[in-house]
């Protein structure tokens, strides 16, 4: 009788160790439609903005910051063309960042954006940007890639710095695994 329980009972925490790994992985993607959704942590919009009726605020000016990053596996070179520009909400502002390939091979590098205060993303339209897409470098190339964005004019006007940052991320091996 003994032997039956406890054969119960370590099936049943078996299915709960299995239960919880299973809901660990289902957290990251449950996670990131959330935040997707919300513009929760930063998160911002991977489609582009449709401005329409944008009015240009001339009486205050927001500071955005530009920070790049690549992810541990990735070694391209990476860098804003202008850490620093102060803007007016409801401005279509136009810059952008560069990138090398150092490498002797073919790699594809996708741009993962995030915006600080996380409450300014739903105020940070991007209307062309190069985190939409896969970019794709051959040995050695370098590329300039485009960033076009508008504050909204609706945003806090506590918030003066909006800083966005981008990590890049090498997916070479997904991208060209499926040409």
């Amino acid at each position: 009788m003994a032997d039956q329980a406890t054969s119960t009972l370590v099936k049943k925490l078996m299915l709960a160790v299995v239960a919880m790994f299973g809901f660990g992985f289902a957290l990251v993607p449950i996670y990131d439609v959330f935040c997707d959704l919300t513009g929760l942590n930063g998160k911002t919009s991977g489609s582009a903005y449709q401005a329409v009726d944008v009015v240009v605020d001339t009486s205050r000016t927001i500071t955005v910051q530009f920070l790049a990053s690549n992810n541990d596996k990735m070694n391209w070179a990476f860098k804003p063309a202008k850490t620093i520009l102060r803007v007016h909400p409801g401005q279509a502002v136009n810059t952008h960042f560069f990138a090398k390939n150092p490498r002797d091979y073919t790699m594809v590098a996708q741009a993962i954006p995030s915006i600080s205060p996380g409450r300014a993303a739903e105020f940070f339209h991007k209307t062309e940007c190069f985190c939409f897409n896969k970019q794709t470098l051959l040995a050695g190339e370098s590329i300039e890639m485009p960033l076009q964005f508008i504050v909204d004019q609706d945003l806090p006007k506590d918030v003066k710095t909006i800083t966005l940052s981008y990590t890049l991320f090498d997916v070479s091996e997904k991208s060209l695994a499926s040409r």
